[in-house]
């Protein structure tokens, strides 16, 4: 069902990174993302890009740059008519790095099609995780156009984001790899957790986010998605009290983004949606979500983020 990639072995050590992008019908975005990585200050041992049936211009585009960088590998899954349970873009994911994880290599990364980084983002994530050795998940923070200029877009601290993801091999190793299915960005975090490694986002290595989140699907399908995505992580009631008023006074639309997300949750839950996550790591993961609604009450409320 899927080609397999062709990828020179390089001679890396155990503190270099591989990325892994999966991709589908990027090109307007793409060649963006291919030029912040050819220009990193620290370039990665390898780079895999998944293509995940792309049907416009991308692969040429990616092809441009696999024929001058012999450390860029371009694969292509060959779509079947079997139906496949899970998210396509980590299972195109774990497809890519299965191909390249037999190089040496202390980081691996998921690296979405649709960024722009600056030259020195890795280098910058390097010297974090050096400094912090039971880093296990980061990223850096990014940005989204809104209103003709570039806004942070909030995140809770500890969460990093999932569209240019670090993890450090010995994490990805103790959770076992992202699970196959929606809300693996929140999954490994838990797992993380109950491993014993730090996950966090850093404020100030940020990168642009060149197409906004919910705008493939739009925002009130994404905020069911995000109530599924919630129940499934063993996410709790009390918590999700506190996200669905804020979305439904903040959200936009207003009112029906709250809405939205209540029905997602209800729906998985009246469904028995699979638990992506055991007891006890959804027990971690409700004491940490509990102990921002106490931050709620003793710092200001805007801390709480409840994302």
């Amino acid at each position: 069902m899927y080609g397999e990639a062709r990828v020179t072995t390089f001679g890396t050590d155990s503190t270099g990174y591989i990325v892994v992008t999966p991709v589908k019908d990027e090109e307007r975005y793409i060649e963006r993302t291919l030029e912040s990585v050819v220009n990193q200050t620290i370039r990665p041992a390898c780079w895999v890009v998944v293509d995940d049936g792309s049907t416009d211009g991308t692969p040429v585009i990616i092809k441009k740059y696999t024929h001058r960088y012999d450390w860029i590998a371009y694969l292509r899954i060959e779509r079947t008519n079997e139906r496949l349970l899970g998210s396509a873009e980590i299972r195109a994911f774990t497809v890519g790095y299965e191909n390249v994880c037999h190089l040496e290599h202390g980081y691996v990364v998921k690296l979405d099609a649709d960024l722009e980084l600056p030259s020195d983002y890795f280098e910058r994530m390097f010297a974090r995780f050096q400094n912090e050795p039971n880093l296990g998940v980061a990223s850096g923070a990014y940005l989204e156009e809104q209103n003709g200029s570039w806004k942070p877009i909030e995140l809770p601290e500890y969460h990093a984001a999932g569209a240019a993801k670090m993890v450090r091999r010995q994490c990805f190793r103790d959770i076992e790899g992202f699970v196959l299915f929606p809300g693996w960005d929140t999954v490994d975090e838990i797992k993380a957790w109950t491993c014993g490694w730090k996950t966090c986002h850093f404020p100030e290595i940020q990168f642009y986010h060149l197409k906004p989140e919910g705008s493939a699907m739009g925002h009130l399908r994404t905020n069911f998605f995000h109530g599924e995505i919630y129940y499934a992580s063993g996410g709790g009631v009390l918590f999700l009290t506190g996200k669905v008023l804020r979305r439904l006074i903040k959200g936009k639309p207003f009112l029906l983004c709250g809405a939205m997300l209540l029905c997602g949750y209800i729906y998985a839950a009246i469904t028995r949606r699979p638990k992506l996550v055991t007891s006890q790591q959804a027990r971690v993961y409700n004491r940490l979500l509990n102990r921002r609604i106490t931050e709620w009450f003793t710092t200001k409320p805007s801390a709480l983020l409840l994302k």
